[in-house]
């Protein structure tokens, strides 16, 4: 343990109490292991793009702030997306600044109590967080056991509580489920009549069969309180961190208020540009990964040793083990990286979740499975 010098102990009693009570987010090392705990893209850009990219890259001007190139990267997502009349786009340094930024435009207090953001859960750790970080309360509403969303619960929690933000997760991470639509419109309804925003979160939709955006194109009005949230991380660009939300003109531009004004580099902006650029060859590789996925869970389904295996809308499968730790630190020792997910919420009990690969990347973590079960 580190000795503290009495200033250093009295400057760290200016930190926040809860922050120095957090655990902060770990990325654990990799080399030398088969890594299928981050839902990353199993595919290397092709030789020649890399070729291309290369020259792209180095002929910026790395030497200047970023400028009017990211309203070509704006105009390139909203064309690809399919944007909605109206809308304006926000980038950010993927999607995790972007629900920070969200928690922050909106923490004032309203009727007398601390905003809230609600959001269904077990879901993505990054919602609570940045309400706490923010100074929100966080309002978790419980799946049910077959990580089906609550409407009832749903429409309960946002009467009773009036969320700014409510988060859905369009699938969800990590259950990978994408619940119906109209499910979720009635949510999306309830918040609009009590005042607040619905964000949508699409941070796998490459690998989902719908997407809100459908709902938004057809039916504005109703979803005039909708944000849509995406990111390029499972496009295929994990390493690129490029997020974008996508709402109307007016909503974004004063969330565009709190964003720093640098946020996404000029490397980041032009690798985007040259991605989308060649959609094709990002829509073909989330193809093959569908059509692994489908290959990965009926293989699943068939293994002696898993209880039980969920239907999967993302590059991801859940499944529940009888020993979650124990079966976690048998592939480990194996060279495979899965995400114990068991600890992170009671539902999640003896639960995994795997990336979707390649065939040889699958082939290879399901014989690291079978042999730790």
């Amino acid at each position: 343990m580190t000795t503290l010098s009495a200033s250093q102990s009295r400057a760290l009693d200016r930190i926040r109490p809860d922050v120095r009570a957090m655990h902060a987010y770990k990325v654990q090392g990799s080399a030398g292991y088969l890594k299928m705990d981050a839902m990353e893209n199993p595919f290397s850009l092709p030789a020649q793009l890399q070729v291309e990219l290369g020259k792209r890259l180095a002929a910026l001007e790395i030497n200047r702030y970023p400028g009017e190139r990211q309203n070509d990267l704006k105009a390139a997502l909203a064309a690809y997306a399919g944007a909605p009349e109206g809308s304006a786009i926000l980038l950010g340094n993927g999607s995790d600044e972007i629900i920070s930024l969200l928690a922050l435009a909106c923490a004032q207090p309203f009727d007398g109590d601390r905003a809230k953001l609600l959001a269904p859960m077990p879901g993505f750790v990054m919602y609570p967080m940045s309400a706490q970080l923010q100074g929100l309360d966080f309002v978790n509403v419980s799946l049910d056991a077959d990580f089906e969303i609550d409407v009832p619960a749903m429409l309960a929690a946002i009467a009773e509580h009036r969320p700014a933000i409510t988060y859905i997760a369009y699938p969800n991470n990590p259950t990978a489920t994408l619940w119906s639509e109209a499910s979720v419109q009635s949510i999306v309804d309830a918040v609009g009549e009590q005042g607040g925003f619905v964000v949508m979160d699409e941070a796998y939709q490459p690998f989902a069969s719908r997407s809100w955006l459908s709902r938004m194109q057809a039916e504005p009005g109703r979803n005039g309180h909708v944000l849509l949230m995406r990111t390029l991380s499972k496009f295929g660009l994990a390493g690129v961190r490029l997020g974008y939300l996508i709402g109307p003109q007016a909503i974004v531009n004063e969330i565009d208020k709190v964003r720093p004004p640098y946020n996404v580099s000029v490397l980041n902006c032009e690798a985007a540009i040259f991605a989308l650029e060649h959609a094709g060859v990002f829509a073909a590789q989330a193809l093959e990964i569908r059509t692994e996925r489908a290959r990965l869970i009926a293989d699943l389904q068939q293994m002696a040793g898993v209880q039980k295996v969920w239907n999967s809308e993302a590059n991801m499968v859940l499944i529940r083990v009888a020993d979650a730790a124990r079966t976690y630190e048998g592939m480990k020792a194996l060279k495979v990286l899965i995400k114990n997910v068991s600890t992170m919420h009671p539902l999640l009990a003896n639960c995994l979740r795997l990336t979707v690969g390649n065939a040889a990347d699958n082939a290879r973590m399901l014989a690291a499975l079978q042999a730790s079960l």
